[in-house]
């Protein structure tokens, strides 16, 4: 119960996650992009670090005499929109039937704020349909950040999803189990949740800032979750598999669920507690890298595996292994029958040698 907790409360900032990408501001102060980036932002304000192009596609050609008119117009509603300190008339297509707009916010292109404000500029798609008979399109990094960040995160879930029924499908192949595969998946939802919990608190919110040179806490890397799930479910089944083999050895040559527990891990935590070392040493390294891209990976990698191998594969899975007695190793007959027989632990070879 202690684990879970801990576990949950870990979890916790992952609710206020949110995912982008790192600017300059970033970076290692003593770096030129973040040089460059605090002297623009001294100088002109932080939203010119990253312009928001904004493009009116016009029906027909507007004439020369209207031209001026017109992007005052569209100017001035960009204008009165929240957080823009300027829009610039930028430029006008030679068939005067597109025209550009630099949009400058108030705020750092990576605020929640910058976010609304592309959001908002696209909100006046019908009132210029309607005004001017003209499509609005926003482009440029900042908006395309955004959209990057919001298709990850609509699609997080599905990835997830996918991973744990696949892994849970393989689980009941190899162990002819029901409850293994669904405390291995449960005990891995909590070292992602648990994990990106942190990432984000110390990445996002600040926390413990100065020990991993987080000077400008901001947004997620955007592609992080995706990455992180994918190499921490590797290496948590990798554990999950050295670790509950020999318990399901064990099982197999008649030891109860206990006795079968305690040979499990007896036998294969050295292992496990030694590649976790490694992997841990090896991620942490990059925790402390001089690309702002790089830290909160290796950071969130080395917390996962410390959190999967120690916590969740050494403690949670043998204890609800425990608690569910006998049954761990239910599985229904009709099940049973119908599922090839993998023997991963070779015992229909060890009866043959021994007949």
């Amino acid at each position: 119960m202690a684990t879970v907790t801990v576990l949950v409360i870990a979890a916790i900032p992952f609710s206020s996650m949110r995912l982008g990408l790192p600017d300059g501001s970033a970076e290692e102060k003593d770096s030129s992009p973040y040089r460059a980036h605090m002297i623009t932002t001294e100088a002109f304000g932080p939203g010119f670090n990253s312009q928001i192009p904004t493009v009116l596609s016009l029906d027909k050609a507007v004439a020369e005499d209207d031209l001026i008119a017109l992007q005052a117009s569209v100017s001035t509603t960009l204008f009165n929109l929240d957080n823009v300190a300027a829009v610039v008339p930028a430029a006008v297509s030679d068939d005067n039937k597109t025209l550009l707009f630099q949009v400058v916010s108030t705020v750092e292109p990576s605020s929640v704020e910058t976010e609304k404000l592309v959001s908002d500029i696209r909100g006046l798609a019908d009132e210029f349909s309607t005004d001017y008979g003209a499509e609005l399109g926003v482009t440029g990094l900042t908006a395309t950040n955004i959209d990057i960040s919001k298709q990850i995160s609509d699609v997080l879930p599905l990835y997830l999803g996918t991973v744990l029924l696949l892994s849970m499908l393989l689980l009941i192949l190899v162990f002819r189990s029901i409850l293994i595969p669904l405390i291995a998946a449960g005990g891995f939802l909590l070292t992602v949740f648990a994990t990106l919990g942190s990432v984000v608190a110390v990445y996002q919110w600040g926390w413990l800032g100065e020990l991993f040179g987080v000077h400008t806490p901001g947004p997620i890397l955007s592609f992080l979750p995706i990455f992180l799930i994918g190499i921490l479910f590797g290496l948590a089944m990798d554990y999950q598999l050295f670790l509950v083999s020999g318990m399901r050895e064990a099982h197999v040559h008649g030891k109860n669920t206990l006795d079968a527990i305690n040979f499990g891990l007896r036998s294969s935590r050295a292992v496990v507690i030694a590649a976790a070392l490694i992997m841990i040493t090896v991620f942490g390294g990059f925790a402390f890298s001089h690309l702002a891209m790089i830290r909160p990976i290796g950071f969130g990698l080395a917390f996962g595996v410390l959190v999967d191998a120690f916590l969740v594969r050494m403690i949670l899975v043998p204890a609800a292994m425990s608690i569910f007695g006998k049954a761990t190793w239910w599985i229904p007959k009709w099940l049973d029958r119908i599922l090839p027989d993998v023997d991963v632990e070779g015992a229909k070879l060890e009866r043959k040698q021994l007949h």
